[in-house]
C-alpha cells in the first residue's frame, strides 16, 4: 500500500485491491441501487467521493472530472461509467439529481447521460466504501464541512482499484491512459495501447510519463520494419531487372 498525502489528508492506495461490490445506496432518481450494478459489463468505472453541498473542493474535482470527459471522445455509458458518491449521508437523491442535471447540461452529450450517475447513501455504507479505496475524510464540525482529499478513482470492470488520478484537474492523456489501463485494452485503439506502453504511472509526479526503454524499443521495431520493407523492394526490383 503507498500513502500518499494530499492536502494534510491521507489517501492509502489499495492498488490490485477489490471493492465491495455489495453496498447499496440511492441513485438521483431515488432508486435503491446495488454497487455492483455498475461492473461486470466489459468497461472501467471512475468512481468520484464528494459531497453537493461542498463549499469548494468538490466541485473542483466534478468540474475537472466534466472537463476530462468533455475533452475526451470517448462518452460515459457507451465506453466507461462514472459513479459519484456523496460522503454526507444527510445529503438526498434530489440533491443528487439536481448535480447530476447540472453536469449533463455542461457535457451537452445526451448519449452520456446514462453514463454518469449520482447517489447518496447511508453512513455505513459510505465508509466501507472509502476505506476499501483508501479514502480519508473526516467532518469538522467547527468549520461544519467535510475534510477530505481531492482524488478520483479508476477501476477494472471486475471492480479491482487499477489508478488513483489526484488533483483537481485531470489532463485528457492520463484520464485516457488511466481508463485503457484499468480496461486491460478493451478502451481505446491500438495507438492509445501504444501509448500505454510508452508511458507508465509515476507516483511521485502523480502522472504518466514517458518509459524511455520501451519508446527504445518501439524505435528500434519500426527501424527493423521500415528495413526489412527497404530490402523486400530493392530485392523485388533485383529480380525484375534480371529477369528484362
Amino acid at each position: 500500500m503507498d500513502r500518499q498525502p494530499v492536502s494534510g489528508i491521507d489517501v492509502i492506495e489499495h492498488l490490485s485491491d477489490t471493492i465491495p461490490l455489495d453496498l447499496e445506496f440511492t441513485d438521483d432518481e431515488g432508486k435503491k441501487t446495488v454497487l455492483g450494478d455498475y461492473f461486470h459489463q466489459g468497461k472501467p468505472v471512475v468512481i468520484v467521493l464528494a459531497y453537493y453541498n461542498c463549499p469548494m473542493l468538490c466541485t473542483l474535482v466534478l468540474n475537472g472530472v466534466a472537463d476530462a470527459v468533455k475533452q475526451n471522445n470517448w462518452t460515459p455509458g457507451e465506453d466507461y461509467r462514472i459513479v459519484t458518491i456523496s460522503i454526507d449521508s444527510s445529503e438526498t437523491a434530489e440533491l443528487a439529481g439536481l448535480k447530476r442535471k447540472r453536469y449533463l447540461e455542461y457535457l451537452a452529450k445526451p448519449e452520456a447521460d446514462a453514463g454518469w450517475r449520482f447517489h447518496v447513501g447511508d453512513h455505513t455504507q459510505i465508509v466501507r466504501l472509502a476505506d476499501a479505496l483508501g479514502f480519508k475524510f473526516f467532518y469538522d464540525a467547527d468549520r461544519k464541512e467535510f475534510a477530505h482529499p481531492a482524488v478520483v478513482f479508476i477501476l477494472g470492470e471486475d471492480g479491482k482499484i487499477s489508478r488513483y488520478l489526484y488533483g483537481i484537474q485531470f489532463n485528457d492523456r492520463d484520464f485516457r491512459l488511466a481508463l485503457v489501463e484499468a480496461s486491460e485494452g478493451k478502451v481505446g485503439n491500438t495507438l492509445d495501447r501504444l501509448l500505454l506502453y510508452c508511458f507508465h504511472y509515476d507516483p511521485a509526479s502523480k502522472g504518466y510519463v514517458v518509459m524511455a526503454m520501451n519508446v527504445m524499443k518501439l524505435g528500434g521495431l519500426a527501424t527493423m520494419l521500415i528495413l526489412g520493407l527497404f530490402l523486400a523492394v530493392m530485392w523485388k526490383r533485383d529480380r525484375t531487372s534480371k529477369k528484362e
